[in-house]
């Protein structure tokens, strides 16, 4: 007997709001999820083609498809375009379908904007506390847009305490800083100068870090950069660096990060194999090491993030079912 094709399967759908809150409810379950998923683009166990991207005239649509064992399939779909009525930011929207990995069921429609924002500033969190000095206290936050207020949220209330907040537009440093109990920094220089973790949640151009004001042993992270190097060069130079994929290096944007297009591949680290145990982190031990964590973002990412808001949507009973 043939199979039915066309009857129609239950499928969850969150919109922004429920992914939202569905991720924020479950910050350790995402963090383990993003663990594994790492190690797996480690160990070669992940399945993912590099990023492509339709270019518009004022934008692009990229979409990513992954696949991680254990936590499934998905597939996003995402636009990234200028913002008009915010000169010099973009905008990020899109979807991600999450499937069953054993028999290809569409389970899970998910807003890609607060998921794409979760994941990435969890897994630099993730980073910083793997690769940072055990030492290290005071916490720069650069930019001001929704993947800085990610960032600021997944910071414990000691980290908080001792964060200050830096980007060009000294109103909305103020606000964002006033919003987590942070400190508004005068300049990113100063905020930089400062730190011993600096992550850069920008979408820059151009570099809005230098080598020059980091001091010996910072570890920096950096997210934003899609249009282009968000760390000087001779930031690169000097610092050990780290990244989530091999294709950071050997992938021209965007798959691959502008920063690290010059650089041989066995300069850079895979987070999943510190994470493995398989490599050191820091390997001067006398802390004076400068990190760096380029993340370019890699569909297993998603799939975790995915895996996890699907599981413990239908636990809180967030969104609403459809049959498609």
């Amino acid at each position: 007997m043939s199979q039915d094709t066309t009857s129609s399967q239950p499928v969850l759908v969150l919109d922004h709001a429920a992914t939202a809150a569905a991720l924020a409810a479950a910050s350790a379950a995402l963090t383990d999820a993003l663990g594994r998923a790492l190690t797996a683009i480690a160990r070669g166990e992940a399945s993912s083609p590099p990023r492509i991207a339709a270019r518009a005239p004022h934008g692009l649509l990229g979409a990513m498809p992954g696949y991680v064992p254990g936590l499934g399939l998905a597939a996003k779909l995402i636009t990234v375009f200028g913002d008009p009525d915010r000169p010099g930011r973009s905008t990020h929207r899109g979807l991600v379908a999450h499937f069953d990995e054993h028999d290809g069921r569409l389970l899970a429609l998910l807003d890609a904007e607060p998921l794409t924002a979760a994941r990435t500033a969890a897994t630099a969190t993730l980073a910083f506390h793997t690769i940072a000095r055990s030492d290290a206290a005071r916490i720069a936050v650069i930019g001001t847009g929704t993947q800085a207020a990610a960032q600021l949220a997944l910071l414990t209330p000691e980290e908080t305490a001792s964060a200050t907040v830096a980007g060009r537009d000294p109103v909305r440093v103020r606000a964002l800083a006033e919003r987590f109990g942070a400190t508004p920094a005068a300049s990113i220089e100063a905020a930089v100068r400062a730190a011993d973790v600096v992550l850069c949640c920008t979408g820059a151009r151009e570099p809005v870090v230098r080598r020059a004001w980091l001091a010996p042993g910072t570890h920096v992270g950096s997210v934003g950069g899609s249009d282009g190097p968000e760390l000087d060069a001779e930031t690169i130079r000097d610092a050990a660096l780290f990244a989530e994929w091999p294709g950071a290096a050997g992938s021209p944007p965007p798959a691959g990060a502008h920063e690290l297009q010059s650089v041989p591949a066995d300069r850079v680290t895979l987070l999943g194999a510190v994470l493995d145990g398989t490599v050191p982190g820091r390997a001067v031990p006398d802390g004076t090491e400068l990190t760096v964590f380029k993340s370019t973002g890699h569909a297993a990412l998603d799939v975790a993030a995915a895996s996890v808001a699907h599981a413990t949507a239908r636990d809180l009973g967030l969104g609403i079912t459809l049959e498609l």
